[in-house]
């Protein structure tokens, strides 16, 4: 175990951050996670690292402050605490965000106080934001097992027996269990690289997904639109691995271009609260109603976070026969789960993917058809049967997705 430890602080550091020599690593963390960060830290300072600084996270702390705080807490955001993070991304530091928490924490949690709170730091941390979905400073997801999130996934094991299966999960996603995980992360990169090129080289200006649960929607795509897959980099050229694992290739949908039904295919972890069972119906873009059998309150709360949480920013492709989706196993976890699924993502769109995008305004992008939000939350719609036709610019039909795989 502790060989294995090593080298995922190692992949993560090196290929997901792929740190720099004198540069800073923030490490955001829940508290349960402090020995594997540590490891993480060692690491980073042994690669080169100037500083590496954490800003730990408690989850269960958290919930006993939206139950009992009063109300106008939940409006402010600490000034230290905005001061952190544009200090450090000013100085072009690289953050590392270990996801890995409660799936159903809060769901005895007033959403309305979660959606306030999530409202306000948005806006307080807007330039450290846009300067991450902009790929100007580097950045990665990753998680490691906590007890509540290993019993989740396997409620009938031993808590020891929990997290070392969770454990093993993400060592193989991660790719960890391979002799030489970096080099397997180089062939990986690799092939995703040519199924964005193979995509970009389509010109495509709209997608049809259909599949027997009901999904029957037509998304159509932004004139210079991009795919990206696999590696991210900088405008510097800083090549950096944003999610561990990630098996999709993503663009971004035109806005206004979106109409028909979704309904997803694996249940969705928001902010602490499973919701499932639930359906969209969007009309020019944006979500004109929408059902949910579990958590019908949290999605409320999502669609109603600002005018942008109603459209669309990520088209994602992911073939259901993928490692992850093979494993049979339901991570709750969007990381894990959005890599083993086609998915979309309610809200904010990634600037890199229109042509020129990073360094356009908010009114460039919107005349381009970007969509912006202070959200941005991924939902798994792929399943066995999903079928995916393209449209081309010169009016061609072609079968993207087939029995859930790529054509």
């Amino acid at each position: 175990m502790e060989e294995n430890l090593i080298k995922y602080a190692e992949l993560l550091v090196k290929t997901g951050i792929n740190i720099k020599q004198g540069q800073i690593l923030v490490v955001r963390s829940p508290i349960e996670c402090a020995a594997f960060v540590r490891i993480v830290a060692e690491v980073a300072y042994k690669a080169g690292a100037s500083d590496v600084q954490v800003l730990w996270a408690d989850e269960k702390l958290s919930k006993v402050t939206f139950l009992n705080a009063p109300d106008e807490l939940f409006d402010t955001v600490p000034s230290w605490q905005v001061e952190f993070y544009l200090s450090y991304v000013r100085q072009d530091a690289a953050f590392l965000s270990i996801s890995a928490s409660d799936p159903e924490l809060m769901k005895s949690v007033d959403t309305e106080r979660i959606v306030r709170s999530q409202r306000v730091r948005s806006k307080a941390l807007s330039e450290y934001q846009e300067r991450l979905m902009s790929n100007k400073n580097v950045w990665c997801v990753a998680s490691i097992p906590t007890l509540a999130w290993a019993k989740k996934v396997f409620p009938k094991a031993s808590d020891e027996e929990a997290i070392d299966q969770l454990w093993q999960a993400i060592f193989n996603a991660t790719r960890v269990s391979e002799e030489n995980p970096v080099k397997a992360w180089d062939v990986h990169k690799a092939n995703l690289s040519t199924q964005v090129k193979r995509l970009n080289d389509l010109k495509l200006k709209s997608l049809h997904y259909t599949n027997s649960l009901g999904t029957d929607l037509v998304i159509n795509l932004p004139e210079g639109h991009l795919w990206i897959g696999g590696a991210d980099y900088t405008p510097e050229g800083h090549e950096f691995i944003a999610n561990m694992p990630t098996e999709e290739v993503f663009t971004a949908p035109d806005r206004t271009g979106v109409n028909g039904v979704v309904k997803n295919a694996l249940p969705l972890n928001l902010n602490g609260t499973i919701v499932d069972g639930f359906e969209l119906t969007f009309k020019e873009g944006k979500v004109v109603d929408f059902k949910a059998e579990e958590g019908y309150d949290a999605l409320k709360g999502l669609l109603d976070t600002d005018e942008g949480s109603r459209y669309l920013g990520e088209v994602a492709l992911v073939p259901y026969d993928s490692p992850i989706s093979n494993t049979g196993i339901l991570f709750y976890n969007t990381l894990f789960d959005e890599n083993a699924s086609c998915h979309l993502a309610l809200g904010k769109a990634y600037p890199v993917c229109v042509e020129g995008g990073e360094d356009m305004s908010k009114e460039d992008l919107e005349a381009k058809g970007i969509n912006d939000s202070i959200s941005h939350v991924d939902f798994m719609v792929g399943t066995s049967d999903l079928k995916i036709v393209g449209q081309t610019v010169s009016g061609e039909e072609v079968v993207i997705f087939e029995m859930g795989n790529f054509k």
